[in-house]
């Protein structure tokens, strides 16, 4: 049995919706909808709040309007939390496709972390958040307007980031972005080159703003992570993070960009 509650695990989704949160969102009979043009999709979803008073079936073609409007595809974001009960199974009899499933990574106590970043040469360097997004794109072959986008979500969150490069000579290796909301930290956008991957540098940035977050008072950790990310998974395993919750997404079309 995993050391969470259920209103631990609703604070860490609380947290991560915070984090998450684009300019461009509104309310539809108790759920968020939000429509960011940038590539994350949890700033360009539904996220089922409440149930509501509207049956679905009259609460999904006015989803889609909506949607049609922003010229962005209808995604549903399905959590152990979202409402009404069911919601999943009505989602997929109305034709919605399952696709991206997630894992939300958890560790409750950010005692007992050891400073792992000790390679002969490293230097984290903090940098702002249109460079990071400008870094990341880079790494992503992103257009430029999801890296604007991207830039705009995370200079107007109102969760603040701290976006750090860690770099050999002027080189930059890896990257990772920490969002801090009283006294939980968020793991957000982390990324290795690939020709400096496996080896350790992942683990070694994201074990530096754990306690750099540790030290402006974070106590407990979480990140978002696809299931079958199995490298990323053992690197956060081995940073003592645990699987807390699932989350997947629906849509009508096949695996939206």
């Amino acid at each position: 049995m995993l050391p969470f509650s259920l209103a631990e695990l609703a604070r860490i989704e609380d947290a991560g919706l915070n984090a998450s949160a684009p300019a461009q969102q509104r309310l539809l009979d108790g759920w968020l909808l939000r429509f960011s043009p940038g590539k994350a999709k949890r700033a360009r979803c539904i996220n089922a709040l409440s149930a509501g008073r509207l049956p679905l079936a009259e609460k999904l073609p006015l989803c889609e309007e909506a949607y049609r409007e922003a010229a962005l595809p209808m995604i549903v974001r399905v959590t152990p939390f979202s409402e009404p009960p069911g919601l999943d199974e009505a989602l997929a009899a109305a034709g919605l496709q399952r696709f991206d499933d997630t894992r939300v990574m958890v560790r409750l106590d950010l005692q007992g972390l050891d400073p792992e970043l000790a390679i002969d040469g490293l230097c984290l360097r903090a940098i702002s958040c249109d460079e990071y997004a400008d870094a990341v794109g880079a790494l992503r072959a992103s257009p430029t307007p999801e890296r604007t986008a991207h830039a705009a979500r995370l200079r107007q969150s109102a969760v603040p980031y701290q976006a750090f490069l860690l770099q050999r000579d002027g080189e930059t290796l890896a990257g990772a972005q920490a969002a801090v909301e009283f006294d939980m930290v968020g793991l957000y956008d982390v990324f290795t080159v690939p020709a400096a991957r496996d080896k350790g540098l992942a683990r070694a940035l994201c074990a530096a703003l754990l306690l750099h977050a540790r030290d402006a008072g974070a106590q407990r950790a979480y990140l978002q992570v696809d299931a079958d990310n199995h490298a990323a998974r053992a690197v956060y395993r081995r940073l003592g993070f645990v699987d807390g919750y699932a989350y997947h997404y629906r849509t009508r079309e096949r695996e939206p960009a």
